[in-house]
């Protein structure tokens, strides 16, 4: 049986979006082509800030599966600016 695709769609909060349009960062696509959806706790660094998969949402748009993941602020108290 082939396998399945996943798009997988990352949710900011809102200061953190702002951010990222303001800065012109771009969100690299972490999993593309990996068969293993990220996990809860999952560190990400983009931009020079970390950020952590808070909470996954499986949905199903009618044609494929969707994985939203929920991403933590980037603005923690012990973040530490990689730049």
């Amino acid at each position: 049986m082939p396998e399945q695709a996943i798009r997988i769609n990352p949710v900011f909060t809102t200061d953190d979006q702002a951010w990222l349009r303001r800065e012109g960062v771009a969100v690299p696509p972490f999993w593309q082509g990996h068969t293993v959806a990220p996990a809860l706790g999952d560190v990400l660094r983009i931009g020079g800030r970390q950020f952590v998969i808070q909470a996954r949402v499986w949905e199903h748009d009618g044609t494929q599966p969707v994985l939203r993941l929920y991403i933590g602020s980037g603005h923690a108290q012990s973040d530490t600016a990689f730049g």
